[in-house]
């Protein structure tokens, strides 16, 4: 079940799959139900699955009266998520970490595992 993000809490979690082999899911979207409201506003949206990284650092950021950025710091570069609320740890060991608007709708995603994500 997933829960809003307790900044310490998440920092610990990622400091965990840290050097490690780990595969990511990574999805922003305003969702196709952005245009429905406001006919300017189009539909735009990024989607990666089983992307396979050893990330040397994950930092949390953000807060208050934000969401939170989650940023992974590889060799060459980094892949940074903002929009982030809740998280979980689910059945399967794998780290999800969820944005969501202010209808419960999702707008961004970051999730790590140390297995590959279904496809």
């Amino acid at each position: 079940m997933m829960e809003l993000i307790e900044k310490q809490q998440v920092q610990e979690l990622l400091n965990q799959f840290q050097n490690k082999p780990v595969y990511l899911h990574v999805e922003t979207t305003n969702g196709a139900y952005a245009s429905h409201f406001d006919e300017k506003v189009f539909n735009a949206g990024t989607f990666l699955r089983n992307i396979k990284v050893s990330y040397i650092q994950g930092i949390i950021t953000g807060g208050g009266k934000e969401p939170f950025r989650v940023g992974l710091k590889l060799d060459g570069g980094w892949i940074y998520v903002q929009g982030l609320t809740h998280f979980e740890i689910d059945a399967e060991g794998r780290f999800l970490m969820a944005g969501l608007n202010y209808q419960g709708q999702l707008a961004a995603a970051l999730e790590i595992s140390e297995t590959p994500f279904e496809v």
